[in-house]
């Protein structure tokens, strides 16, 4: 964890921190004696001027390279697709970021930019007001209303063609929460960007306004920004105290991510006689109406002459001893074999200085059973304070299992 501030942590930002947690059923971090000790996730919160990063660190260095960690975190997520691939180049992924979410900032700026560029999409939408001229249809009770007093004015429901729409008000919503977080060099161009939405209402957007989008082909080249608008303003939770500080969370589960990841590599940079599958689902209990599934992260199968071999990998973001893998991992790797008729199964865990293990074989009774088979490999995604070949990554991956 590193913290970029432009005060110190306080305790308004620790009890911002816990009522947050608590609304989300204590699931990112637990509390400790003055502090928080974060679980699974990784990302970053931001409460007024302090940014909190949590990276996805696996070493024993007390001192470690965060920069380099967090090139992995934006690698990981790029990769991913939580991060838009078009717009991170390498370049970027280089860059010093005060945190990751400075990338979101600078490409939701951007994709903005390339719409007012591109002309923002007008749509007919109508309005009900007061009119000098008869203008559409005359809305009778609301005209005896509103102007029986001035008989020269007509409230009528008219078509009026302009961008004061729901997806521009969504994009909008999203400025003015960077107007109320942002600092640095990024507000010269929020502010240019501000300027084309002045006119856009302003509206206190939930999911429910989300699910009434439905993206077309005139609206595609929105899809992005909205995308981006969509997790930046459903994270977001302001202050309505007086003299209290905006937050934003932006976190991930650290296993989910590592899970995508590698499935997402080994998809890539497969080789043509091999297929990956991911959350192959079985059923494997019923009572009455009630079922249970099992399903591995992944499924590896190599065709050779027809016949084809099926090998499950299950990945797991902790740092584990080669020598002393859980009994529910093994017990669960056992069962997915019987299932898919796999003759070996990977444990997969990101390496600090462990050694992968030999193929344990199971003890059991079966005769058919003698190829059922488990191993703890270990594979680090960074080499020489470089991150890692995509490509070697997955050779890596798959040697592991032969």
């Amino acid at each position: 964890m590193r913290y970029n501030v432009d005060s110190d942590f306080k305790k308004q930002h620790f009890d911002a921190m816990v009522h947050f947690n608590e609304k989300n059923h204590n699931k990112y971090f637990t509390v400790i004696q003055k502090g928080v000790q974060f679980k699974n996730y990784v990302g970053v919160v931001q409460i007024g001027g302090l940014t909190i990063e949590i990276l996805p660190k696996v070493d024993y260095n007390e001192m470690p390279d965060e920069n380099l960690w967090q090139g992995v975190l934006l690698n990981m997520l790029k990769i991913c697709k939580h991060i838009n691939v078009d717009n991170v180049s390498e370049t970027a992924l280089k860059k010093r970021y005060n945190s990751i979410l400075e990338v979101y900032y600078a490409i939701y700026l951007n994709e903005i930019e390339n719409l007012i560029k591109r002309g923002l999409v007008r749509k007919y939408r109508r309005i009900k007001s007061n009119q000098l001229a008869l203008k559409g249809k005359l809305v009778f009770t609301q005209n005896i209303q509103k102007n029986l007093v001035h008989k020269e004015r007509f409230y009528c429901e008219h078509q009026i063609y302009d961008g004061d729409h729901l997806i521009h008000q969504i994009l909008f919503k999203g400025l003015t929460i960077f107007n109320n977080l942002l600092n640095g060099g990024l507000n010269d161009k929020l502010n240019r960007v501000m300027f084309e939405f002045n006119d856009f209402k302003e509206l206190n957007i939930t999911a429910s306004h989300f699910k009434r989008i439905s993206i077309n082909r005139k609206n595609k080249p929105y899809q992005r920004a909205i995308e981006i608008a969509k997790m930046l303003i459903l994270n977001y939770s302001p202050n309505l105290n007086s003299g209290g500080d905006n937050m934003l969370t932006l976190l991930f589960d650290m296993n989910k991510l590592w899970e995508e990841y590698v499935l997402r590599i080994l998809q890539k940079h497969k080789p043509n006689n091999t297929t990956i599958s991911f959350q192959n689902k079985q059923e494997f209990w019923k009572s009455n109406s009630r079922t249970k599934a099992i399903k591995p992260d992944i499924v590896v199968t190599v065709t050779n002459d027809e016949i084809n071999t099926p090998y499950i990998i299950d990945t797991k973001w902790k740092i584990r001893d080669s020598n002393n893998p859980d009994d529910s991992d093994l017990k669960q790797m056992f069962v997915y074999n019987l299932y898919w008729k796999a003759e070996r199964s990977l444990l997969l865990f990101p390496k600090v200085n462990q050694d992968d293990s030999n193929f344990g074989k199971y003890n059991y009774l079966a005769n058919d059973m003698e190829a059922n088979k488990c191993k703890l490999g270990f594979i680090s995604i960074i080499d020489d304070y470089k991150i890692k070949r995509e490509e070697a990554l997955c050779n890596e991956i798959l040697r592991k299992l032969i």
